[in-house]
């Protein structure tokens, strides 16, 4: 008798991540494809056309748009690859493919993270020990800073609260740390044994390029189901500057905070996301 598809799935993902390498695939498209079958094999007991019907109608309630086909692409690239190395064993699935989604054109305010994706990224960040990255999306999403800021700040900065920065024209601009966050970075400093000089360097000293936040970020977002669209260094900054009109509402303050020299890029913030336009929607339309 023919093995379920549920039984053979680990060895046939292990066969895929070779087929993989031997086509060149970066080790984090491999991952990113090997957690959407392992997903896919949570639902289902076995890959066919009514499953797979079944897990893009699944996604489509589930995830945004880029994150379904981005999936969907994986499964493509799995269905190829059983056409190619099991020829015969899947009839059903010979040159099916599943189809893509059609993206709305998003606003800028759509490739923001949400606090639930951000929040998600932060608990995984700690429960896997990565520290490093954990404070780097903290003290982002917490201080609206940039990265070329961010990499400014200095152990000596925990104890009094903020980094003031000086533009060439002799203007200060301070970045405000709060207590809360000054306290777990200082307990995180001490477990490094580390009383001065900059927090965010690697194990050589170096500060961390523009390039390698931006790299690392991503391969977090997909190795934790995160749309890679909304992870990068800069989304950080937007995130806490919706916060901070959610939840004070004073866009003159807040462009002093962020550094804006005029108040009308700052408005760009007022505007909601399609996401959030939906759920007000929801939430008002009653007759």
């Amino acid at each position: 008798m023919r093995k379920t598809q549920e039984s053979q799935s680990p060895d046939i993902i292990s066969e895929f991540q070779l087929y993989l390498k031997k086509k060149n695939q970066s080790v984090n498209t491999i991952n990113a494809y090997e957690t959407c079958l392992r997903h896919f094999y949570s639902l289902y007991q076995e890959i066919s056309i009514a499953n797979l019907k079944a897990y893009r109608s699944f996604m489509i309630s589930n995830y945004s748009p880029a994150t379904i086909n981005q999936r969907v692409h994986a499964l493509n690239v799995y269905l190829k690859f059983l056409e190619t190395c099991h020829m015969g064993e899947y009839p059903e699935l010979n040159t099916y493919r599943l189809r893509s989604i059609k993206t709305p054109r998003g606003s800028f305010h759509d490739t923001i993270i949400t606090n639930e994706d951000c929040q998600l990224l932060q608990t995984k960040l700690r429960e896997e020990g990565q520290d490093f990255w954990y404070f780097v999306v903290r003290f982002l999403v917490t201080t609206g800073a940039r990265v070329s800021e961010l990499v400014q700040i200095k152990i000596e900065h925990l104890t009094c609260g903020y980094l003031d920065l000086y533009s060439k024209g002799g203007k200060v601009r301070r970045i405000y740390i709060t207590d809360t966050l000054c306290e777990e970075a200082l307990a995180w400093c001490k477990k490094r044994n580390l009383r001065s000089g900059f927090l965010f360097v690697t194990e050589s000293g170096k500060a961390v390029t523009v390039r390698g936040f931006q790299l690392q970020l991503k391969h977090f977002a997909v190795r934790y189901g995160i749309d890679p669209d909304t992870v990068y260094p800069h989304s950080f900054r937007h995130r806490f500057a919706k916060n901070f009109l959610a939840g004070f509402g004073d866009i003159a303050l807040l462009a002093d905070i962020l550094g804006h020299k005029s108040i009308e890029t700052t408005r760009i913030y007022l505007t909601k996301s399609s996401k959030e336009q939906q759920e007000l929607l929801d939430e008002i339309v009653t007759w």
